[in-house]
């Protein structure tokens, strides 16, 4: 294996993160702070350049989603920069990163050819891409090495919250040794995994200590676990709030962890605020503190509850009387830290 160390080329090694902010620190900030949350519609979208470090495109007739089979509006339809350009208007959204979609396994590097392609060609404001890895499987090195040196690859994913990946999945040797191989690369690896097996990336975080891992939608948390039980939208969470809550902290005590601050608003039931997200997206920052949670739409599996301006204006709602630095760094600038991502220039 490479040594880690040696090979950081987009990371600095991760046993020497500088990180002054604690989660302690963050929660002192934005505690007191924290005001009544009014409806998402009345709150103006964020004064920050924003980086979306969660967007997927998707073209039914170039590349097959099987997840899509039977699926109707609003996402089996064609999602590819047009659209995207139309669910961004008027938000100040310079830079995107392609998430890789779950495409069927025999179409992955057709997938990543037509991302890679879009990238190249400059006309777009998606600059780099996450693209999908299974390192449980035989041929995982070989795919990853096509894409290694590959300069605007910034990691890797692989969905685990499907019927093939069971708990404990991302927890054998090989799943576990092709993770290491990641840090060694200088790759990040998204974990997308059930909110009630959480305590398995704990496990994986600490077994990889030199990998850098993203976890993504605030680790799939139901807004609905969070609500007063006697509030009739709440019906059957998928998960238990206490719980979730312990897990999280238990994982961001692994500085290898970053938190993705995405994808809780598609699971949102009718007539939802800004203040359903709140408990998710506070606990998130208190615990990752402000240097490791980072902003992704999750567009347009987002559209299952909101649209994209809608998610943006209920998050900036909840981070409004966060400090300056705090709200940006959420925004754009830990996104630039985290993958490397150079400063926007103007984009068309």
């Amino acid at each position: 294996m490479i040594a880690a160390r040696n090979r950081f080329v987009i990371f600095p090694p991760l046993f020497k993160f500088n990180l002054p902010h604690s989660r302690h620190y963050f929660k002192m900030r934005i505690g007191p702070c924290l005001t009544p949350l009014r409806y998402c519609s009345t709150m103006p979208i964020p004064q920050f350049p924003i980086v979306d470090t969660h967007q997927h495109l998707w073209d039914p007739d170039k590349v097959r989603l099987p997840w899509l089979d039977g699926a109707g509006p609003p996402l089996a339809a064609k999602h590819w920069t047009e659209e995207y350009y139309t669910a961004t208007e008027g938000l100040a959204i310079e830079t995107a990163m392609y998430m890789e979609v779950d495409a069927a396994p025999d179409q992955k590097m057709q997938e990543a050819r037509h991302i890679l392609e879009l990238i190249a060609s400059g006309k777009s404001r998606t600059r780099c891409a996450i693209l999908c890895a299974n390192p449980g499987s035989d041929g995982f090195r070989r795919f990853v090495d096509v894409y290694r040196d590959h300069g605007v690859v910034r990691g890797f994913r692989q969905v685990l919250h499907g019927g093939s990946t069971p708990a404990g999945y991302c927890l054998t040797p090989k799943f576990i040794a092709n993770c290491h191989y990641f840090g060694a690369l200088g790759k990040t690896f998204d974990l997308c995994l059930r909110p009630k097996e959480l305590s398995d990336a704990v496990k994986l975080a600490e077994a990889c200590p030199d990998t850098r891992f993203i976890l993504d939608h605030c680790g799939n948390a139901d807004p609905k676990a969070f609500f007063a039980s006697d509030d009739p939208r709440r019906g059957k969470p998928d998960h238990d709030a206490y719980q979730w809550r312990q897990d999280i902290a238990d994982l961001a005590k692994h500085e290898n962890v970053f938190c993705k601050i995405s994808g809780i608003v598609a699971r949102v039931p009718e007539k939802w605020n800004a203040e359903d997200l709140e408990p998710i997206v506070t606990h998130c920052a208190e615990a990752f503190g402000e240097e490791r949670i980072v902003f992704g739409s999750d567009w347009p599996v987002c559209k299952l509850g909101a649209s994209l301006k809608q998610w943006v204006e209920a998050l900036n709602e909840i981070a409004s009387s966060w400090s300056p630095s705090a709200q940006a760094r959420l925004w754009r600038e830990n996104a630039l830290y985290i993958y490397n991502i150079p400063r926007a220039p103007e984009l068309k």
